[in-house]
């Protein structure tokens, strides 16, 4: 185990001052503590925001937006195609921040730098198709030229979470800034430095002023004033608090997006891939080494994180002493070295939080197969990562969302029987299905209730694809990825141009004329292929 002390590299007070300056907040504000999590001392402050600093941010945003709209998308793809160039030769300086400012293993804070330059350099290249007018169908071919045009919305609101400070808070805002629109930020107050960090390397990449504003402070004081300013939200965070700002939004009649909570489940069946071991260790495609990622990478504090696991009879007594091992064997560490595989959880309510679901179970009779030790040796907020066996309903574990290294394990029989079980929840964001069978695995996943399955990948390539990723149910409304996570920041517009004859009466026939003529047109195009 790692346990030297931290130490900030790349990143010291100086650096994070000029950082904190960049918010769009008056100067003379309260300021806000950012804690490390591997310490639990406070890294740095940036200031307060108040509402009249989030109403002048937007004012400012509302400002630039026109110029910015008229840039060709071209000019806009070469910002976020240097952004991307800037944010890999700067990698060690995120990956320092990313860690002091969240808790994060190294590895794991590369996987926040590796996606962010993979989605700009994503919507750099696809924009410009994706949002070429394109030819409709008319009401009557050649008479009628319908085209299909996307005008950016204006204003995007985005509130962030804490969990991926550079993901979440920027790799959305991305698509909104190539689709013309101006984006403010309010970054959750634990995660701060990291999206002004961000934001300060798009302005080094060539964004404009007034195109980005990022404004730090309480989401209760300035949730609800960014709402009220903006022309679309997306949110990220939990669903009680997506519903209210929902409700809000809807008063305005403005859209949204909204990635909300999950209780993710993995359905292992009797022939899942074992992998090959080699000295102890899981090579190639394995559930075992899957789902410890899917259990315990960034401390499970990931939406997507796997919370429930079903396994079939078949293989359970394999596969749970297996994978109770690879959690054992995960590395905890506290520092910026790449030597370890687990950091600390984000804070002392985080903790709180996590701990009181393991020990309610356990206290109902659930038996601690490894794990829930805390690690006051490495930091204040380490916990060891849990399995849980013989969970059941009224326990906090069972169906809440726990957001931390902690999963119940039960085993299954028959696969309807499992499917049933995962689909009895009121979240439905993400799934996994292990099976060498790809035919089978693909036949179960379209059974389950989720915005995204994994057929033998815990979220990674699920993740990372360009495939539209949300949630059903309570999990969320909209998508982000993929063209989808684009479009949503535009209102589409139709221009239709009606030649020689209006549709509603051809000349020189009466009403009954001219239905006997436009039936007979339509039947004759009924095999006529339409244009999309």
């Amino acid at each position: 185990m790692t346990t030297r002390s931290v130490h900030r590299s790349l990143i010291d007070e100086r650096s994070l001052e000029r950082l904190a300056s960049r918010a769009a907040v008056a100067g003379g504000s309260d300021r806000i503590a950012v804690e490390m999590p591997f310490t639990g001392e406070v890294l740095g402050h940036v200031p307060r925001g108040t509402k009249d600093d989030m109403i002048a941010a937007c004012d400012a945003a509302r400002d630039a937006q026109p110029a910015w709209s008229a840039s060709s998308v071209a000019d806009r793809a070469a910002i976020l195609l240097r952004f991307h160039d800037l944010l890999i030769a700067n990698a060690d300086e995120a990956l320092d921040l990313i860690q002091l400012e969240i808790g994060k293993s190294r590895a794991h804070a590369f996987d926040e730098v590796l996606d962010t330059a993979i989605t700009a350099r994503y919507y750099a290249h696809i924009t410009e198709k994706t949002l070429r007018p394109r030819r409709r169908q008319g009401a009557l071919p050649v008479l009628t030229v319908a085209h299909e045009h996307h005008r950016p919305r204006g204003v995007v609101g985005f509130i962030t979470p804490w969990n991926f400070p550079l993901i979440l808070s920027i790799t959305d805002a991305l698509p909104a800034l190539m689709a013309g629109n101006t984006a403010v930020i309010k970054p959750d107050s634990q995660t701060p430095f990291t999206t002004l960090w961000a934001a300060a390397l798009l302005r080094d990449a060539g964004l404009p002023d007034g195109v980005l504003q990022i404004v730090p402070g309480g989401g209760a004081e300035l949730g609800p004033v960014l709402v009220d300013e903006v022309d679309y939200l997306m949110f990220t965070g939990s669903t009680s608090t997506g519903a209210l700002l929902a409700r809000q939004a809807a008063s305005r009649l403005i859209d949204f997006s909204m990635e909300l909570g999950g209780k993710n489940a993995a359905l292992v069946l009797d022939d899942a891939p074992r992998g090959l071991r080699v000295a102890g260790h899981d090579l190639g495609i394995s559930a075992v080494a899957g789902l410890a990622v899917g259990i315990a990478a960034h401390a499970g504090q990931v939406c997507v994180s796997c919370e429930r696991l079903y396994v079939q009879d078949g293989i359970y007594d394999e596969l749970v002493p297996r994978l109770t091992a690879a959690l054992d064997g995960l590395r905890l560490g506290n520092d910026l070295s790449w030597d370890y595989d687990l950091g600390s959880l984000a804070s002392r309510d985080q903790t709180e939080k996590v701990s009181a679901h393991i020990q309610d179970a356990v206290d109902q009779g659930a038996r601690l197969l490894t794990g829930g030790r805390p690690r006051p040796d490495l930091g204040p907020y380490f916990l060891e990562p849990v399995l849980l066996e013989e969970v059941h309903d009224g326990m906090h574990v069972c169906r809440q969302e726990t957001f931390g290294p902690v999963c119940s394990v039960h085993r299954f029989t028959h696969v309807d029987e499992a499917i049933e079980l995962i689909n009895d929840c009121p979240y439905g964001l993400h799934a996994s299905v292990w099976t060498r069978d790809a035919a089978r695995g693909a036949g179960i996943a379209a059974r389950i209730e989720a915005g995204t399955v994994g057929v033998n990948d815990a979220y990674q390539a699920s993740w990372a694809s360009t495939s539209p990723m949300g949630g059903f149910k309570a999990s969320g409304v909209g998508r982000r990825h993929g063209r989808q996570g684009l479009l949503k920041y535009t209102e589409p517009q139709a221009v239709v141009r009606q030649r020689l004859s209006p549709v509603h009466a051809l000349p020189l026939l009466d009403h009954k004329q001219h239905a006997r003529v436009m039936s007979a047109a339509v039947r004759a195009l009924k095999y006529v292929p339409g244009i999309d």
